[in-house]
């Protein structure tokens, strides 16, 4: 399951889109996230040939199985993260910004331990 910071910011939010949208376009992605169509139509073509994601005729954007398990094994550490740094006094804004940075870089037993020690109220996550 290997892939890059960008490709998994991209799953993270097909993820995102799909909870709130009926269907995810490359036009949802590429306003959510601030960029030109152009980019994200290439990062889709590289999403699609490694397999994470699958786009029909008219252009619907879902996860496969892969890119499902990495777009929410990265929202779970972003949430996690964002959670705990706002829990330790970090402005909301600037916990979610570092939140985004060490998502992608955090070793999963780091994670593991981190999510062990913090116990976030169930509401909380």
């Amino acid at each position: 399951m290997h892939s890059t910071e960008s490709s998994e910011n991209y799953l993270e939010t097909i993820l995102i889109l799909s909870k709130k949208l009926p269907v995810v376009r490359s036009v949802d992605i590429a306003n959510e996230l601030g960029f030109k169509k152009s980019s994200v139509s290439i990062a889709m073509k590289n999403l699609r040939e490694k397999s994470q994601i699958t786009v029909t005729d008219a252009g619907f954007i879902y996860l496969t199985d892969e890119g499902r398990a990495i777009a929410e094994m990265i929202y779970e550490r972003h949430e996690l993260l964002s959670k705990g740094l706002v829990a330790l006094g970090v402005d909301p804004k600037v916990a979610t910004e570092d939140a985004c940075r060490i998502e992608h870089v955090i070793s999963a037993e780091s994670f593991a331990a981190i999510k062990k020690h913090l116990h976030l109220p169930k509401d909380a996550e």
